[in-house]
C-alpha cells in the first residue's frame, strides 16, 4: 500500500520516501481529511500549467484543499459568489479593506464597531492616505451627508459590536452605489444561518470564523465573501502578505460549520430569554438585543432576520466595579472571555477589552459606559441561564 522506496537506494534516501504517498486513491473519505503540507508534488511542466490554469494545489500560499473547503463552504453560508478564508477575522477584515481602497480615498464607517475595526480605519488606513469619517449608520441621513465624491467604501456590522444596534442594510447599500462606493458588512455577530447582508445589498462580507462560525473557542480564523471582483483582489492581496488561514483551523471551522444552524438558533432563543428578564431586573439599567420591542431597531430587526436576533446582547450596570466583581465571581454558566460564540456563554468587559484603546470621553460618546457588560449567549438550558443570572444579580446588588 505505501511501498514508494527503491531497495536500489540507501536507508538514508529510502526512509524519506517510504510511505510518503498511498498507491492508490484514498478517495471519498466520510470526514475531510486535514492536508498539513505545505506543497504538491506535480508530475512534469504541463501538470503544473494545467494546475495553475485550474486553480489546482501546487503551494500551500496559494491554496490549500482545507482552506479550499472553507471558501466553498463560506461562499454557500452567506449567498456569495466566491470566498477566501483568512488566517483571523482581523486579517479578513484587514484584507478586504485594504485591497479595495487607495491613497487619496475616503470611508465612511459606522462609529459603533469592534474596537481594532476602527483602528485599521485610525492607524493603518491613515498613514497610507486614506481617510475615514466615523457617523452613526443607524441614522440614514448622517450617512448621507458624509458621502463624499472620493467615497469608496461604506463599512458596519450587522449588528454593532457591542451596542447591538442595527443599521438598514438595503438603504445603506442603496447610498452607497449610488455614489460608486461598495458596501462592506461584518456579519460575524449574525453568521449568514440568520442574515445574509449580500442578498439585502451588500458587496462584501467578512467574519471572524472564530467566533459563532466555529463555535467551540478552539481556532481562529476569518472569511472574505462576496463578488469575485472585489474577493478576487482580496485574494491577490492574500497570496502577498500572507493572510492565508492554516489547513488545521480551516478544516476546524469546516467541521464546526456542520452544526452552526442549530447552534445559532439556540443562541438566540437564549439571548432572547435573557434580555426579557434584564429588561425586568431592577439592578439592570439598560438592555441591548434586537429581539425586544423596546429596542429602537426592533422593527428593522424583525425584517432583516426573522424570529432569530442573535446571541449577543449587552446590559449597563451601576458603574460599581466591587459590585460588577461580585456579579461575575457568583456566576456558575457564564464565563469571562475574551472572545465570543462559543457554545458557552461568556462576557467580556468593553473597556478593558474590545474598546481599552479609546479614552473613556470616546467610549461614552458613542454609548460605551463603564457599566457595559457584553454577554455572547451559549446553548446552555434556558431556565438554567436565566435562574444563574438573576441569582448573580441578586447576590451583586440585592444586598
Amino acid at each position: 500500500m505505501f511501498k514508494d522506496f527503491d531497495d536500489n537506494f540507501d536507508f538514508e534516501s529510502n526512509i524519506l520516501e517510504a510511505g510518503a504517498y498511498f498507491s492508490y486513491p484514498a478517495s471519498d473519505p466520510e470526514a475531510l481529511p486535514i492536508h498539513m503540507s505545505t506543497a504538491h508534488n506535480v508530475k512534469d511542466l504541463d501538470d503544473l500549467q494545467k494546475r495553475y490554469d485550474e486553480h489546482g494545489f501546487c503551494y500551500n500560499r496559494n491554496r490549500n484543499p482545507n482552506r479550499t473547503a472553507l471558501a466553498e463552504l463560506m461562499s454557500y453560508v452567506e449567498g456569495g459568489e466566491t470566498s477566501i478564508a483568512c488566517s483571523s477575522g482581523m486579517a479578513a477584515i484587514s484584507t478586504a479593506i485594504i485591497a479595495n481602497t487607495k491613497a487619496g480615498d475616503h470611508v465612511l464607517s459606522d462609529q459603533t464597531l469592534y474596537g481594532e475595526t476602527i483602528e485599521i480605519f485610525t492607524k493603518i488606513l491613515a498613514k497610507y492616505g486614506v481617510e475615514t469619517t466615523f457617523v452613526d449608520f443607524t441614522d440614514l441621513e448622517a450617512v448621507r451627508s458624509n458621502v463624499r465624491p472620493n467615497t469608496t467604501i461604506l463599512y458596519t456590522e450587522t449588528v454593532s459590536n457591542p451596542l447591538i444596534s442595527v443599521p438598514d442594510i438595503a438603504e445603506i447599500s442603496e447610498i452607497a452605489h449610488a455614489n460608486d462606493a461598495i458596501l462592506i458588512i461584518d456579519n460575524t455577530f449574525m453568521t449568514g444561518a440568520l442574515a445574509r447582508p449580500l442578498k439585502m445589498g451588500a458587496d462584501l462580507v467578512v467574519n471572524s470564523l472564530t467566533k459563532f462560525a466555529n463555535g467551540h473557542s478552539d481556532a481562529v480564523c476569518g472569511a472574505v465573501t462576496g463578488s469575485a471582483k472585489y474577493v478576487d483582489k482580496a485574494y491577490e492581496l492574500q497570496v502577498l502578505l500572507g493572510t492565508q488561514s492554516d489547513p488545521f483551523s480551516s478544516w476546524l471551522v469546516c467541521r464546526g460549520i456542520r452544526t452552526l444552524n442549530l447552534r445559532v438558533r439556540k443562541q438566540a432563543e437564549n439571548a432572547a430569554a435573557l434580555a426579557e428578564m434584564f429588561e425586568k431586573s431592577a439592578y439592570v439599567k439598560a438592555v441591548y438585543h434586537p429581539s425586544l420591542a423596546s429596542h429602537p431597531q426592533h422593527e428593522l430587526a424583525v425584517k432583516e432576520f426573522g424570529k432569530y436576533f442573535g446571541g449577543m446582547l449587552s446590559i449597563e450596570l451601576p458603574e460599581d466595579r466591587e459590585k460588577m466583581n461580585k456579579f461575575m465571581d457568583n456566576m456558575h454558566l457564564c464565563h469571562y472571555a475574551m472572545t465570543l460564540g462559543g457554545y458557552r456563554t461568556t462576557m467580556s468587559y468593553p473597556p478593558m477589552s474590545s474598546h481599552s484603546d479609546m479614552t473613556k470621553e470616546e467610549r461614552m460618546a458613542i454609548g460605551i459606559s463603564d457599566g457595559l457588560l457584553r454577554i455572547s449567549v451559549g446553548i446552555e438550558n434556558t431556565e438554567d441561564l436565566v435562574k444563574d443570572f438573576e441569582q448573580a444579580l441578586e447576590a451583586a446588588y440585592g444586598a
